[in-house]
């Protein structure tokens, strides 16, 4: 059985969860998010405390949901209380990041500019617009209260210009570390 699907999960002051219908819903200061329950797997609000029960051990693929839906509904209240942010990083020559109408506008050294739409829920924070030379890079901040849906657009991001080996040149996220390779060495 899963040791972080016994765990019960402390509902912070200005959280309300409520589960029926096959579905969890969380409501907090920062807004409201609703994930399916999945069949097996009992949660009960108890005084102020989320708690999780298997139903059935011997399944195998409940056991393994059970501590997967005790995470997604922590995930959840952890959202709507503090919220999640992911810090990101432009390298390059001449590269910068813009947003305009609801899209995310990144100029990363192709011959056009790449537009990705922003998803309802996620806000952009731009610190840095444009790199100075290779050292300096372009920062921004994307940031929502729903977890998987932040996680998503930031790879969609980063996959616009995934860093390369040789110069570091790209989309990265800041705790990121680009393992650099040596290039071509010219004998004389």
């Amino acid at each position: 059985m899963s040791r972080i699907g016994r765990k019960p999960i402390d509902l912070p002051s200005g959280v309300s969860v409520e589960v029926g219908s096959g579905k969890v819903k969380v409501k907090g200061p920062k807004g409201e998010l609703s994930e399916n329950a999945y069949s097996g797997i009992d949660i009960k609000v108890e005084d102020s405390s989320v708690v999780f029960e298997n139903t059935n051990p011997a399944d195998r693929k409940l056991q393994a949901m059970f501590g997967t839906m005790r995470a997604l509904v922590n995930n959840m209240i952890t959202g709507v209380t503090n919220g999640f942010s992911r810090e990101m990083q432009i390298f390059g020559t001449g590269f910068n990041v813009k947003e305009q109408g609801g899209k995310l506008i990144l100029n990363v050294g192709y011959c056009h500019t790449v537009d990705i739409p922003v998803p309802k829920g996620i806000s952009i924070e731009i610190k840095t617009a444009a790199t100075k030379g290779n050292d300096v890079p372009a920062v921004f901040t994307i940031s929502g209260i729903d977890k998987q849906q932040l996680g998503q657009f930031a790879a969609n991001v980063r996959a616009a210009r995934p860093p390369e080996p040789y110069q570091g040149k790209g989309v990265r996220y800041a705790d990121e570390f680009v393992r650099r390779k040596v290039g071509k060495a010219f004998a004389s």
